[in-house]
């Protein structure tokens, strides 16, 4: 695989409207090669026994059960409430 060249990240820095120091494009085209050098390292491991996958984590229904447990009554729940009407909770109006 090809290196990127100093001259490549100055003009995708220019491309993006970024204005890069001398520093940074030296600092910006190694680490661009390390990371396609790592790339390459990758392309040659071994996956023929490997079975494609979409999503690294093998994905379960996790949901629980859907059975009836207790509830509270209507009359539990508004017991606290600073006011209610007609068996609900009353707050104030958002909107006029």
């Amino acid at each position: 695989m090809d290196k990127v060249s100093k001259e490549q990240v100055i003009k995708i820095a220019d491309l993006v409207r970024l204005a890069l120091s001398e520093e940074e494009v030296d600092k910006y085209t190694e680490k661009i090669n390390a990371s396609l050098e790592y790339a390459q390292f990758l392309n040659e491991v071994n996956t023929d026994d490997v079975e494609p996958t979409t999503h690294g984590i093998v994905l379960q229904n996790v949901m629980r059960d859907d059975t009836p447990e207790y509830t509270i009554s209507q009359e539990e729940a508004l017991q606290n409430a600073p006011e209610q009407q007609d068996g609900h909770f009353k707050v104030p109006s958002i909107m006029d």
